[in-house]
């Protein structure tokens, strides 16, 4: 290996594009074959609502996990880039969540929009942070040291 790809950032190394490329589109079609899967009732974008919390609560799960295991190197690295970035990435999904709440406001729901995005990024935080929590649960049952902080 030469000495400009030891050094070169994580974000211009091939071999991370194509773990965070492969992942996202796995991501992205696991979100698109449940997001046409599961109904949506009361004119309501439930099914990305739901992708959206689980995905927040893998990703704190899986990050807190990495983080606990050792520095960003390696294996964890390419977990992170892979199932963090790519995979959770692809699945989760700001922009069909903002055009679901249009969709309510231009049909004049405009309260059940309202509460429809709050309701996405509260329980979407609360998910996250359930899912950090599990991780460092995770990890001390697996005998990992806590982090130097």
């Amino acid at each position: 290996m030469t000495a400009s790809a030891t050094t070169r950032p994580v974000h211009l190394r091939w071999s991370s594009v194509g773990l965070v490329v492969v992942g996202g589109f796995l991501g992205t079609l696991a979100r698109y074959l449940l997001s046409i899967t599961l109904p949506e009732w009361g004119g309501m974008p439930w099914p990305i609502f739901l992708i959206n919390v689980v995905g927040a609560f893998i990703l704190g799960w899986l990050l807190e996990f990495l983080a606990r295991g050792g520095p960003d190197a390696g294996r964890r690295r390419a977990m992170r880039l892979f199932a963090g970035t790519g995979v959770l990435g692809g699945f989760t999904t700001y922009s069909t969540f903002a055009v679901g709440t249009d969709g309510l406001f231009v049909t004049g729901d405009v309260w059940p929009g309202i509460v429809y995005a709050v309701a996405t990024v509260l329980v979407g935080a609360a998910a996250s942070i359930a899912g950090i929590l599990l991780g460092a649960r995770s990890s001390r049952a697996r005998g990992v040291a806590e982090p130097d902080s």
